[in-house]
């Protein structure tokens, strides 16, 4: 750790980190709101391309600061070294400049920012931006109907020619309706949108736009939930527990992962739950005397 090219990376890592935390933390919220999240992916994007060509003078001056703060080491940039990685003999001479710019700062950036179109690749952020434009505050005044037209043809099994042909003037007669509709002035995401929906009926009259949005809301819980799963499976199902059946490890995720609401349950009523189950040979105590 005692070293320039640790503090070097350190600080690397930790500004790109620094870029993509609030992207993380929203992507990993169970009520995450999908038009934030467009928003971040398509900002996160700018500034790591950004840092990619502005940032090399930065990250060496924070790292060069804090080597002199704390009497570490530094490197001469000029100094010719052999690339690393090769044999110490014939192998290719390059500067500490190549190497820590080249080798360390752009390739990592340049993994990163290849991650983040991987992750969120132009089909991806493409339905994303159709869901964003169902924002209903201000009125649906982001909605575009052109954006929820391509939505709907994203999902050839849920919409056929005959619907697609009929949608537009359905969304024009659903939006001229709800901006009418003081029940849903003050809504400000797509789930209270289809709960009103159906509160009021309006899911019946205007059953194209409740299935897109319906739709629309399935897609990001069940993106979060399957992860959140995988992430989990390896905590609950480790080498002790290899042969947990199916029923008893999903009962165990769900426990696990919505841990928050069932914290909130008395132990005592779950022993009293389980005892009254079937007759015991030994009847369970009371936990609290």
């Amino acid at each position: 750790m005692d070293n320039y090219e640790f503090v070097f990376t350190l600080h690397l890592m930790k500004h790109l980190l620094g870029i993509t935390n609030e992207l993380s933390i929203a992507l990993q919220k169970k009520d995450k709101n999908m038009i934030k999240a467009i928003s971040l992916i398509q900002s996160v994007k700018h500034q790591l391309q950004s840092f990619r060509e502005n940032g090399w003078e930065d990250i060496h001056d924070q790292a060069t600061k804090f080597c002199e703060l704390y009497n570490i080491s530094q490197v001469d940039m000029d100094e010719i070294i052999p690339r690393r990685g090769y044999k110490k003999y014939g192998a290719e001479l390059i500067t500490n400049l190549h190497h820590y710019r080249v080798e360390i700062f752009n390739q990592v950036v340049d993994l990163t920012i290849q991650e983040m179109d991987n992750r969120f690749s132009e089909a991806s952020t493409k339905l994303l931006g159709c869901i964003s434009c169902l924002d209903p505050r201000n009125s649906f005044s982001r909605f575009k109907d052109d954006q929820v037209i391509c939505l709907a043809t994203l999902y050839h099994e849920d919409f056929y020619a005959n619907d697609c042909s009929r949608l537009p003037l359905q969304l024009s007669n659903f939006i001229a309706n709800v901006q009418c509709d003081p029940q849903f002035a003050a809504l400000s995401n797509l789930g209270d949108v289809a709960t009103e929906l159906v509160k009021s009926g309006k899911h019946l009259i205007f059953p194209l736009v409740y299935r897109i949005i319906e739709l629309s809301l399935v897609l990001p819980v069940a993106t979060v939930s399957v992860e959140r799963a995988f992430s989990t499976m390896k905590t609950i199902k480790t080498d002790l527990r290899n042969r947990m059946g199916d029923e008893w490890m999903n009962d165990s995720l769900i426990v696990y992962i919505e841990k928050d609401m069932f914290s909130t349950i008395d132990n005592e009523k779950i022993l009293q739950r389980f005892q009254s189950i079937r007759t015991l040979r030994i009847q369970l105590p009371p936990l609290y005397t």
